[in-house]
């Protein structure tokens, strides 16, 4: 299904080209009617005559911080990760490929509305002027950005619908050859939970009778800039966005705020299909007729080893319900999804400009969102949890957790839901509404939707242990205001180690009193006995907990996994005492020989280490570091912070979890606070590549200038862009 074409495309460090004359001064009027304002912490606050022109600001302040960011998530989303890291970004680029051409994105760019044509235009052209401004900057592979290129990344995931299908397995289907799938590809390991946490009150629970909203995405650190973003056309609006996304995806404005989290909704399906060569040419069953496959070559850009591009063509296939991306049983595998990318952009810029729950809900009747469930309060008074707007209707009778028959036309998608269609949750009489990616049914306590109410596939993730955690803080406050929401969001209370660590307790009293392990095992089971399952720095305990949890899942991860079942319900019930006590025994092992001594506070192990601008860290014990004493969310740590060993570490280092994190006040006067990991620029040198780190590790939240007053007394620099 492969060939290989040779193309004598040499990989120079080409540069950009000089910018034509009109181009330059096309770009200079338009940043004449820019400002760009750096706070204290070297925060963007951006205003700009037109949208137009507030997207060419927010665009260009973000490649100042962070162009390498940019353009690496461009690269990506366009299929071109391998012109820059070769081989090992092949099957990534053809991933991507199946469902994003060029061709087609300039169709949808050709068919957008006017005033989205002016945004992508000005998005495009801020990139353009820096790098004709800052020719030191070296583009690994996009020199020159089109409007066209905004629509390849419209949604702002960290890791869209496309990122469910297997790698390895697309690799084994158009490599023609056995693959080694990885351990989380078959299920063997449990990675760290993706998603977020959010949390509105209402009026009615909080201490000054405004509703109050926690933004609290779990990302990979560093994912978002953070930026106040305005216009004279009324754009006004602060948060988190995705580098090179010039919408606020996690954030608020003067009357609206809104926090996403993955959803556990099924909105991506598999079907098995029948497929045969009749009449010379490859077919598949659909109902009593037979139709053509789909036969696309997908050409794919890979640079060498000596820094030559070659080209490689695959032989690509789709059927009516999308593109084949693996086999199974003797069936190719093809997957539906969500494709709106034109939609899906139009409705992420619009949202920022609701003013109230009627609003938004008019603008998510575009339905291009099928990943995230949405909490939203308002200076109106209203809270909401949303459940995704994208919901293709199917037939209940079937199982779309697993490939459903392609043949049988009753598996097929017919249509999408209605949004009053949806679990949804508006102003409920308990007063907050929460979602940690977990099912619908807990959102709003008792006035929560009802399972039975709705098709099996509105929710396909069921409860985890961040989600009890979350009913448990938000109903011990009968009145919140911006403080105790904070104290709420940074609970260190371990849902999970209260369900997992009396089953060790109980299977070490059961030991008879001469055995070894009962004298060996006493110092930490004494420690684990006493603790309150809350995470600290100075905890012993829990240090003790996460390398007992580890040892757990190492051993047990994968028949979890195939048992279908949650994790911590299923360690909690099917381990043997043996079990328990040999995975405290491995724990003690690995912290006396890593650390010296078993009763290592959980802050000398789990650190906090930004040392170098790239994507991935390269950790080092040797090197300057912050303790922390936030646990992971696989073990129901509402404040995530996912940790683990590197290359050649024994501590634990964060890259994953809470990053940007808010609160906010919907009065009269928006109020809100906020802490970014480490700092909002990527260069090392910078004052505020690590300026919030001491910050973020005491929850030392900073206050948002969101007046010209407040951000008067912390202007650092005021320019326009290019100057």
């Amino acid at each position: 299904m492969q060939k290989i074409l040779i193309a004598a495309l040499l990989l120079s460090a080409t540069p950009v080209l000089a910018a034509d004359q009109p181009s330059m001064a096309r770009w200079r009027a338009q940043a004449a009617r820019v400002s760009i304002t750096r706070d204290a912490f070297g925060i963007a606050h951006v205003k700009g005559k037109s949208d137009a022109d507030a997207v060419f600001g927010m665009i260009y302040a973000q490649a100042e911080d962070d162009f390498n960011r940019i353009e690496t998530n461009f690269i990506n989303a366009q299929g071109r990760l391998a012109e820059a890291e070769g081989e090992s970004a092949i099957w990534r680029d053809l991933r991507m490929k199946l469902f994003i051409q060029p061709d087609a994105l300039k169709a949808d760019h050709a068919r957008a509305p006017q005033w989205l044509k002016a945004l992508m235009a000005s998005w495009a052209d801020a990139l353009n002027f820096y790098l004709a401004t800052h020719p030191q900057v070296k583009p690994r592979v996009i020199t020159h950005f089109e409007p066209w290129m905004a629509l390849a990344f419209s949604e702002g995931s960290i890791g869209g619908d496309i990122a469910g299908i297997s790698l390895g397995q697309l690799e084994g289907f158009y490599g023609q050859k056995q693959v080694a799938f990885s351990d989380v590809e078959t299920g063997r390991v449990r990675p760290e939970p993706l998603g977020s946490n959010g949390f509105a009150i209402a009026p009615s629970h909080s201490a000054n009778g405004h509703a109050l909203l926690l933004i609290n995405p779990h990302t990979s650190f560093h994912f978002r800039s953070e930026a106040e973003v305005a216009s004279d056309e009324g754009l006004a609006t602060y948060g988190a966005s995705t580098w090179g996304q010039f919408f606020t995806y996690q954030g608020f404005n003067r009357h609206v705020g809104w926090m996403h989290t993955t959803s556990g909704v099924d909105s991506v399906d598999e079907f098995a299909e029948t497929i045969e060569t009749r009449n010379g040419r490859l077919e598949y069953r659909y109902g009593n007729e037979w139709r053509p496959v789909t036969v696309t070559p997908i050409a794919i850009l890979v640079r060498d080893v000596s820094g030559t591009l070659q080209t490689r063509v695959f032989t690509t296939y789709r059927t009516v319900h999308g593109p084949i991306v693996r086999s199974a049983d003797g069936k190719w595998i093809s997957v539906a999804l969500m494709h709106k990318p034109l939609a899906a952009l139009e409705q992420s810029f619009q949202r920022t400009k609701a003013i109230d729950l009627a609003s938004f809900l008019k603008i998510a009747e575009l339905k291009a969102n099928s990943s995230n469930n949405t909490l939203f309060a308002s200076t109106k008074g209203e809270i909401a949890y949303l459940h995704p707007q994208f919901v293709p209707v199917r037939d209940n009778r079937f199982d779309y957790q697993k490939p459903v028959d392609g043949a049988d036309p009753a598996t097929a998608w017919r249509g999408e839901h209605k949004l009053s269609e949806l679990p949804q949750v508006i102003n409920p009489k308990n007063g907050w509404v929460t979602n940690t990616n977990n099912w619908p049914w807990a959102a709003a306590g008792a006035d929560s939707p009802r399972a039975a109410d709705y098709p099996r596939y509105m929710d396909s993730a069921g409860e985890n242990p961040r989600g009890p955690h979350a009913v448990r803080v938000l109903t011990a406050t009968p009145k919140f205001n911006l403080d105790t929401l904070l104290e709420a969001a940074y609970d260190p209370y371990l849902t999970a180690f209260a369900d997992l660590v009396p089953t060790l307790l109980t299977a070490y009293d059961r030991l008879p009193a001469d055995a070894a392990q009962r004298a060996a095992l006493a110092g930490p089971v004494a420690a684990l006995r006493g603790w309150d399952f809350n995470a600290g720095e100075a905890s012993v305990p829990t240090a003790l907990a996460m390398f007992w949890g580890n040892a757990l899942v190492g051993r047990f991860g994968a028949e979890a996994k195939r048992d279908d079942e949650p994790l911590v319900p299923w360690l909690v019930s099917k381990p043997t005492d043996a079990d328990r006590l040999g995975a405290l025994e491995t724990a003690v092992a690995k912290l006396t020989i890593d650390f010296g001594n078993w009763n290592t506070p959980w802050g000398e192990i789990n650190r906090f280490q930004r040392v170098s601008g790239a994507l991935v860290q390269a950790f080092d014990d040797s090197k300057a570091s912050l303790p922390i004493g936030l646990g992971s969310g696989q073990w129901g740590a509402l404040a995530s912070f996912g940790s683990a060993p590197g290359p050649g570490t024994k501590r634990w280092y964060g890259s994953y979890g809470n990053s940007f994190v808010s609160v906010v006040d919907f009065g009269p006067q928006v109020v809100a606070r906020a802490i970014s990991a480490g700092g909002e620029n990527g260069d090392p040198t910078s004052p505020h590549f690590n300026d919030q780190a001491q910050r973020y590790r005491t929850h030392d939240f900073r206050h948002v200038p969101l007046t010209a007053e407040a951000l008067a007394g912390q202007v650092t620099r005021r320019y326009r862009p290019g100057k």
